[in-house]
């Protein structure tokens, strides 16, 4: 008999959108039972939240056969799954399981890598190394974990889980030779043949990494631009491309998104998925240093200047573009990489190369003259006025790692704010001086680089300081959020991952 569990699943499902004739849900091909089920499963998904729900039922994902329902699409190489997973309802059986399956074949003794939680909290990963063995395991620390990510690295499988906010625990297995192109996806089994259990999914992705010998600056991979309530921790993928597109900033009106590509830059009409190039004039060599002015009428713009050698150079224009950029920064002085705007739009915030170091300086945007507000041989970067005009928040490697600071607008009482082990870049605040956001790299790179396609967290502090929690896992790094990318009202924030 059906338990109460199915209607359960049923009932919350019924708004969902319907599947196509071919089966294909959101990002996966198909769906279907494997192994002997009593009940068939179901999988749907929700086009306006990227929402999935999986209900199975069957024995068990165990000993030397499989019983469950698999939403799957099909991979080759190495990959990355992630995605966050809650349980629906209180359950039957303490050891109903999901996660994330990867295997050979769709028969239910294939071998496979299986990164699983159970009902009760347990975490674990499993592996069948070959057809009709024995399942074995690795049991994790982490206990009922709300976010799960499976990576394949050739035939090392690392499995890392954390409740969200929190820091992933890793575990890991090695040696599991299985086919390059398997069968990837979500799964539920209920651990009892005679009831359905049901799962929901968000902020799935499937990343396909960078070559391991990819060449930065030359070689790139696919973006896809998000945006994510900060409350909520929910994202959403407004538009994907075989490019590398950069840096989303939100436009005052709160409509559109700017981002560049290829040295240009690009308008995104949040309402009508609407894709516009933004007119720069002669500046067509623009890099991801891009900012508005806080009322949104000005667009600074850093491009590579063809009459100083390349070197990156400071302009401003309005913001709808169609017309003559104005050059800011001198030629011949060094490279000037643009980060942000005084509220009153007479000054400019740049990262400088001057005296064979980068520091931070401020340029009047009428004469250019400039101001060193920071001296140090290490790199300082990543430089923003907050709303008010009273700090400047920016990041900088003189601890020994890359930590985010906070210093008066005149340079003075600089301060250290975020102090652990991650690299912290790009602090943006929340027009309403409540929150900053950023971008941390993992514990290992160089403190001063900010590499692309890496495993990073986008965090989030108190305006004042204070510990750091995360709201996304991302794969990413340079491009994500290199400039101020708030909603007006303070509620979202956009960003850039990758994936070939």
């Amino acid at each position: 008999m059906k338990s109460i569990h199915l209607l359960i699943a049923i009932s919350l499902i019924t708004n969902y959108a319907l599947m196509s004739a071919q089966n294909k849900t959101g990002i996966f091909d198909n769906h279907t039972d494997i192994g002997i089920t009593k009940n068939k499963g179901l999988a749907k998904y929700r086009n306006d939240s990227q929402l999935y729900i999986v209900g199975g039922s069957g024995e068990n994902t165990w000993s030397t056969q499989d019983h469950f329902h698999y939403l799957w699409t099909t991979l080759q190489g190495d990959f990355i799954l992630r995605a966050e997973v809650r349980f629906l309802g209180d359950g039957v059986d303490p050891h109903r399981k999901t996660g994330w399956i990867i295997r050979n074949n769709l028969n239910s003794n294939s071998a496979h890598v299986n990164a699983a939680i159970h009902g009760d909290g347990l975490t674990s990963l499993q592996f069948r190394r070959q057809a009709g063995n024995e399942t074995e395991e690795i049991q994790s620390t982490d206990t009922a974990p709300d976010v799960v990510q499976l990576e394949r690295r050739g035939n090392l499988f690392i499995m890392s889980t954390a409740k969200f906010g929190e820091e992933f625990t890793t575990v890991q297995i090695k040696d599991i030779n299985l086919d390059n192109d398997v069968y990837v996806g979500l799964y539920m089994c209920s651990h009892n043949p005679d009831v359905i259990e049901a799962a929901s999914f968000r902020n799935v992705r499937i990343i396909k990494p960078a070559d391991k010998d990819f060449t930065p600056y030359r070689d790139y991979i696919g973006s896809k631009l998000e945006v994510m309530d900060f409350e909520t921790g929910l994202r959403k993928v407004l538009y994907e491309s075989g490019h590398s597109i950069q840096a989303p900033n939100w436009m005052p009106d709160g409509k559109n998104l700017i981002f560049n590509s290829k040295g240009l830059l690009f308008t995104y009409d949040l309402e009508d998925d609407i894709i516009e190039p933004l007119n720069t004039g002669f500046a067509n060599n623009n890099n991801n240093d891009h900012v508005l002015s806080f009322d949104g009428e000005l667009l600074g713009i850093s491009h590579h200047n063809a009459d100083d050698n390349e070197a990156s150079s400071i302009y401003y224009l309005p913001a709808k573009g169609d017309s003559v950029p104005v050059k800011v920064t001198k030629d011949g002085v060094g490279a000037s990489y643009l980060h942000g705007w005084s509220p009153d739009k007479q000054k400019m915030l740049f990262t400088g190369e001057r005296n064979s170091q980068y520091d931070i300086y401020e340029v009047n945007v009428k004469t250019g003259k400039e101001k060193q507000l920071t001296d140090h041989k290490t790199l300082d970067d990543g430089s923003e006025y907050s709303p008010d005009g009273q700090y400047i928040f920016f990041n900088s490697v003189r601890s020994g790692k890359m930590k985010i600071w906070r210093m008066d607008a005149d340079g003075k009482n600089q301060i250290q704010l975020t102090d652990d082990e991650y690299n912290d870049w790009f602090p943006h605040v929340s027009p309403d001086m409540k929150w900053i956001v950023f971008i941390s790299f993992p514990k290992d790179i160089d403190p001063g680089d900010h590499p692309f396609y890496k495993h990073c967290l986008i965090r989030l502090m108190p305006y004042e300081g204070g510990t750091p929690k995360v709201i996304a896992y991302i794969y990413g790094g340079q491009g994500t959020i290199n400039v101020p990318s708030w909603s007006p009202d303070s509620k979202h924030i956009a960003f850039v991952t990758n994936s070939q």
